[in-house]
């Protein structure tokens, strides 16, 4: 089955080339004869593309395979979808030259440079599948990027000529013409990304690809990418690419790392926040093997740290293993935050941050926001009015002090080696200096957002929650934060409003929402008591 499937490919290709080829035939030299040969190969092309797809889902369905071919079939599937979307694109070329008053009109332009990458781009491309040669891979992704250039150039020059005011019909049907050669790209950088996919088994684009490449190159690692096993790492709500980096046959130090790939902003404060936690708390954060940084993305390789996360641990293990993990956990918590603390009033900006994220909350759960509401003489008040009045507030209760935090103290960034005995932090784009309440609350609720309604298990979780609620109220004594109670309901209901984001199931995420307008409606008939008295409703975090 799977020889069919790649022989029935190639021919595909095969078509497509032809494809190109009648079309740039057709642009030369514009023939009845050449338009009716390529609209009577769309429908064959159509066809043999069904034929592929159809065939490709039925192996992987029917048949039990390995990984490696299950990639093989991913691959050709689509590339296969992009063949038969560049033989579209070479039948809307010929369709447009019916518009042009003159048919060597586009004789002035460029078309036969672009004409000519694509025809190489699409002729490497069965020999590349069959010799799994990455640099050809390679090679077929930057087509991509050197018609584009072209693209341009004619574009640029098509733009010039129409300021002029002459010929405008024939140079807008040539501007789409050079955007549909331009596509056609697109299609090709598909392509090319499908074979590095089917050489190296994972989904890479070419420019985090190369961002790899560099990277790699910067932590003094010495052989090629096909000496690379990468594997992403699915489930990060970052923006950012994570994969896991290793060699093939793993020696030594730097046989295994994260890779990171994203926006230069956070990329970079990603590597000056490790740096800065490695002087604060050597060896809880992992080490920087290599950083390089482009225009507009960066990427990172840090050191892969072994173990569970939290999260993992609290669902699996057994209580006594449970237990020690939290006394490590806590201890480490604790030299952090007292070793960083420093004295001095700290505005926090909880409603603020709510605020921001509105909108993503309402795009998942629209009806997420509550409208003003009477009942007799008794209003109320809207979701708008609670935030309003909960961010006034707010600027009344400076936090006497801050600490050096996580910034996004979820427990799946809380990571645990056994063998070392010791808890890691991962994830640290968010660290700064703020109110240790920040991390404080994301933790609590991190463990309360685990979807696991298991009684035994949640049972565990409400442990965890009840322990730690307890720990920090007793570090904010120590401290004599007499605020701690208010700071710590206004953060909880920003994270029980925003995490509701994260979680479909509609009943718990409404939940979440109810919980956190408790918390503000209870925060705002406090007003106008002294704010040291406000008792925060803890039944608020069990579940």
């Amino acid at each position: 089955m799977l020889e069919s499937i790649i022989e029935n490919s190639k021919f595909l290709v095969i078509e497509t080339e032809n494809q190109v080829k009648l079309t740039y035939g057709l642009l030369n030299d514009f023939n009845e004869k050449l338009l009716e040969k390529i609209a009577s190969k769309d429908d064959y092309i159509d066809n043999l593309k069904t034929t592929v797809e159809n065939r490709c889902f039925s192996r992987i369905y029917n048949a039990n395979i390995g990984e490696k071919e299950i990639n093989d079939i991913r691959a050709v599937h689509i590339i296969c979808v992009n063949l038969e979307r560049i033989a579209d694109y070479c039948v809307n070329i010929a369709r447009q030259l019916h518009y042009l008053t003159e048919s060597s009109f586009i004789h002035q332009y460029d078309y036969k440079g672009m004409c000519a990458l694509i025809q190489k781009g699409l002729s490497k491309i069965t020999r590349v599948f069959d010799r799994k040669d990455l640099s050809g891979a390679l090679e077929i992704c930057r087509s991509e990027f050197y018609l584009d250039m072209l693209y341009k150039k004619n574009f640029d020059q098509i733009m010039q000529e129409l300021r002029l005011g002459n010929q405008v019909e024939n140079l807008i049907t040539v501007i789409f013409i050079f955007r549909y050669l331009e596509r056609i790209g697109d299609s090709l950088l598909n392509i090319g990304e499908a074979l590095i996919f089917a050489i190296i088994g994972d989904r890479i684009k070419i420019r985090q690809f190369e961002a790899l490449e560099k990277t790699l190159s910067e932590s003094g690692f010495a052989g090629t990418l096909s000496d690379i096993d990468f594997s992403s790492i699915w489930g990060s709500r970052s923006g950012c690419r994570i994969g896991k980096v290793g060699n093939k046959s793993p020696s030594g130090f730097k046989s295994q790392g994260i890779f990171k790939e994203g926006a230069v902003k956070k990329i970079k404060q990603e590597q000056e926040n490790i740096s800065r936690w490695e002087e604060i708390f050597p060896g809880l954060v992992p080490k920087v093997f290599g950083y390089y940084e482009k225009v507009d993305s960066a990427s990172l390789l840090i050191e892969f740290l072994p173990g569970c996360t939290l999260d993992q641990i609290v669902l699996t293990e057994s209580n006594e293993m449970v237990q020690n993990v939290i006394f490590i956990f806590e201890q480490t918590l604790a030299e952090i935050w007292e070793s960083t603390i420093e004295a001095g009033p700290f505005q926090t900006d909880y409603m603020k941050q709510l605020r921001a994220r509105l909108d993503a909350v309402r795009q998942v759960h629209p009806h997420f926001y509550r409208i003003e509401k009477r009942i007799g003489n008794l209003s109320i008040p809207s979701s708008k009015e609670l935030i309003e009045a909960c961010e006034q507030i707010e600027t009344q209760l400076a936090a006497p002090f801050t600490v050096f935090i996580h910034g996004d103290f979820n427990t799946n960034n809380i990571v645990y080696n056994h063998e070392e005995q010791k808890v890691n932090y991962i994830d640290l784009y968010r660290s700064k200096r703020a109110d240790y309440v920040q991390d404080a609350s994301v933790f609590l609720i991190s463990n309360f957002r685990l979807p696991v309604f298991e009684p035994k298990l949640r049972k565990r979780i409400n442990d965890v929650i009840q322990h730690f609620l307890e720990y920090f109220s007793a570090f904010a004594e120590k401290q004599n934060d007499n605020t701690y109670q208010i700071r710590m309901a206004l953060a909880l209901a920003r994270s029980y409003y925003t995490s509701s984001r994260f979680e479909l199931n509609y009943i718990f995420a409404k939940e979440m929402f109810l919980m956190s307008h408790f918390l503000m409606e209870r925060i705002v008939a406090h007003n106008g008591k002294p704010w040291e008295t406000f008792k925060l409703p803890a039944e608020i975090l069990f579940y």
